[in-house]
């Protein structure tokens, strides 16, 4: 991906929810409260080759929206944020938008595509369920900081933290010999 598709990507994903965010956010602490529902992706959790710049858009917004969440409490604003796996929508296939294939990473990122390519149509999530979902967390008077939407979702998500903790409990000495 060259460096000004990525920036477009990014102006688009991230920097777009940043600038609805920015605008409806005095608004919300003036009334002391009210919701704010960012739309991030499994893929704001758990990257895959082939899909990094999409995942950093949403790791962006999520790491952003987590920070907000904990600033906007105190005027009783929540932040949630959605985390869908799959769902019948126009995502993937003929639809998306794909940068060139650099031949020294087609192998490494066959698979994604393949599988992106394959759920088109395919895709396991119903998108009403998935709207009634939300409503139903954000209708909750504590409602989730992250809602994993989907069996592919909270399967992918788990098994990414579960990946995290292994690695944090491999390597708790070593990580934990830094301090002075």
């Amino acid at each position: 991906m060259e460096l000004d598709e990525l920036r477009s990507l990014m102006d688009v994903m991230f920097f777009g929810a940043v600038a609805v965010t920015k605008a409806v956010l005095p608004v919300l602490r003036t009334q002391g409260n009210g919701a704010i529902v960012q739309m991030s992706s499994m893929g704001g959790q758990v990257s895959m080759p082939g899909f990094g710049a999409y995942c950093a858009a949403k790791f962006a917004l999520e790491g952003l929206s987590e920070a907000l969440a904990a600033e906007v409490r105190p005027f009783g604003v929540r932040v949630v944020i959605v985390e869908p796996g799959a769902f019948r929508t126009e995502f993937g296939g003929g639809r998306m938008q794909r940068s060139r294939i650099i031949e020294e990473y087609a192998q490494s990122t066959a698979g994604t595509r393949a599988a992106v390519d394959a759920m088109d149509g395919n895709q396991p999530g119903d998108p009403r369920k998935a709207a009634r979902a939300v409503l139903e967390a954000l209708a909750h008077p504590d409602p989730p900081l992250r809602l994993a939407l989907g069996n592919d979702a909270v399967d992918a998500i788990a098994a990414h933290h579960d990946m995290v903790r292994a690695d944090l409990t491999t390597w708790e000495r070593l990580s934990r010999s830094t301090d002075l």
